[in-house]
């Protein structure tokens, strides 16, 4: 299918950045290019973007959308988290500003075949990189149960964790669950009955939390913030988007930490510790969708924008 996809907060977070004409700048999730190609309409010939994703099909959209530009283009199919080894490897000594558009972009959703969504059927999968060796179904046919229940407890935040977990285990005693359809029926059933219909389908989180687990999106993302941060120039900035509280909570907080200085206590005279703050914070409070965004794209609503600059 084609790779369309819109771009949330894309004004707010590109005009974040400050784009020098020639300046490097990274998208370390391309997605479709719709922040690159903003990114690119304000850089000259002797400008850099380094657009970064684990989908080759993202990739190759973002690609042919990115053509036109004059700028230098670098595409890279590898895990923003190794922006460091990237620059090296670019011979690129650091960024004058990156964005980060974290969560799953629509085409991966929509796209059945990805194995993303409860709504439809296909094989259990929800690999970004489709190279990757650990799907869905690993996670659904092989994790134990009380691993199952930890995953979507704590990437999930779903209170009937437990009940679910074991219903999966259950289910799958007497066949694999193969389809995103037959394990949204087994989270369904496994809830109580007066909690299965609602606003938000029953299935939501526990498909977030397996998402998450297989494409490993939290496990080393405060690490790779620090790096972002350590490759920036002085004054260069970096836009992050989340789409959900625990990635947002980890985004928070590694700024909140990075713009911190002394943390000696209140009550000495002066500062022997000699912690200077790293970063300043550009948005105190999270920028979010204007209500012309949120009627045109309903994945805005969660969104939530945060930017540091380094200094």
């Amino acid at each position: 299918m084609a790779f369309h996809h819109i771009s949330v907060l894309l004004k707010e977070s590109v005009d974040a950045l400050k784009i020098r004409p020639d300046g490097v700048y990274a998208d370390g999730t391309l997605g479709g290019g719709g922040h690159s190609a903003m990114v690119c309409g304000n850089l000259s010939e002797q400008g850099t973007l380094i657009g970064i994703d684990r989908d080759t099909v993202a990739l190759q959209a973002a690609g042919e959308r990115l053509r036109g530009f004059e700028c230098k283009k670098h595409l890279v199919h590898r895990n923003f988290f190794e922006i460091k080894d990237i620059l090296a490897e670019l011979g690129i000594d650091g960024l004058d500003g990156a964005i980060l558009d974290l969560g799953v972009s629509s085409p991966q959703l929509d796209d059945a075949q990805r194995g993303f969504s409860y709504h439809q059927t296909a094989r259990l999968d929800m690999r970004m990189d489709r190279d990757a060796g650990l799907d869905a179904w690993q996670v659904v046919n092989t994790y134990e149960e009380s691993h199952l229940a930890d995953i979507i407890f704590r990437y999930g935040e779903e209170r009937y964790a437990r009940r679910i977990a074991a219903a999966i285990v259950e289910t799958r005693k007497k066949k694999p669950i193969e389809t995103t359809t037959e394990l949204s029926d087994v989270i369904k059933n496994a809830f109580p009955p007066a909690q299965r219909y609602g606003d938000k389908h029953p299935a939501k989180r526990t498909f977030q939390a397996i998402r998450i687990e297989v494409n490993q999106e939290l496990e080393g993302l405060d690490t790779a913030v620090r790096d972002f941060v350590q490759v920036l120039n002085k004054g260069g900035r970096l836009a992050i988007i989340t789409f959900h509280s625990l990635e947002d909570r980890i985004v928070k907080n590694v700024f909140a930490d990075l713009a911190k200085g002394c943390e000696c206590p209140k009550d000495f005279p002066v500062c022997v510790c000699g912690k200077q703050p790293q970063v300043k914070l550009i948005t105190r409070k999270p920028v979010i969708a204007g209500k012309e965004e949120l009627q045109d794209n309903n994945r805005a609503h969660s969104a939530k924008l945060r930017v540091i600059e380094k200094l």
